[in-house]
Formats: C-alpha cells, sequence, structure tokens
C-alpha cells in the first residue's frame, strides 16, 4: 500500500486543494451547511458512532477517554465501514475526515484518525 495520510477537519471549514477525498465521518448531516457547500465525496455514517455512544459522551471532555476506547470497541468490530474507508486508501494518497463537532480536541474523528493511522502503519 502507498503512503497514505489520514486528516481531520471540521466540515464548515475551507475546502483546501489538499484535502484530498473528503469523507464525512458523521452519523447525522451537520446542521446548517448545504451540501454543495460541504463538498462531500463520501459519507460514511456507519464508521461513526452509535447512536447510544454518541448520546453517553455528549462530547464532554471528562468521558473522552472511555469514549475513546469504547468507539475503538465499536471500530474493531465495524469490518465493513472499517473496509470501506480502508478501500479508499487504495485508490487515494489523502483522505480528509470531515466531523461536525465544535471541539477540535474532543471528538470522534481524532479517535478515527488515530484508529486508521495505525491500521496503515
Amino acid at each position: 500500500m502507498n503512503k497514505c495520510t489520514v486528516k481531520i477537519k471540521r466540515v464548515y471549514e475551507t475546502i483546501s486543494e489538499d484535502d484530498g477525498v473528503r469523507v464525512l465521518v458523521d452519523r447525522l448531516w451537520p446542521r446548517g451547511i448545504s451540501k454543495e457547500y460541504a463538498h462531500i465525496d463520501k459519507w460514511l455514517k456507519d464508521i461513526a458512532p452509535t447512536s447510544q455512544l454518541r448520546k453517553w459522551f455528549n462530547h464532554d471532555p471528562e468521558h473522552f477517554e472511555e469514549f475513546s476506547h469504547r468507539y475503538v470497541e465499536e471500530l474493531d468490530s465495524n469490518h465493513e465501514a472499517v473496509g470501506v474507508i480502508m478501500d479508499l486508501f487504495n485508490k487515494y494518497q489523502t483522505i480528509t475526515l470531515l466531523y461536525a463537532a465544535k471541539n477540535p480536541k474532543v471528538n470522534h474523528a481524532l479517535v478515527l484518525q488515530e484508529y486508521l493511522q495505525k491500521l496503515l502503519a
């Protein structure tokens, strides 16, 4: 496999030429953004945390460590969704994971990015 880059970015940020393939990794469509403005190449709802885990987490920084462990467990058992995104790495060198959460240091895209980087290593 070629050298792949996994980036993350809020879906509300300006599109950039070096984004590569833009993949929305939220289960719900982001509020207040049109599909035209978002420039999403692929929407992988099924790779996002389950609704139950997302609601439990509620973007609480105090729950982030436990959330991360639980989300990785979900990813480990979600072979189909992880396979879809890994297939993208066979086609593209750079993938940007897009998320809507407000906190850039406490969100599922960070966990997913680290998870994918380990698989690619």
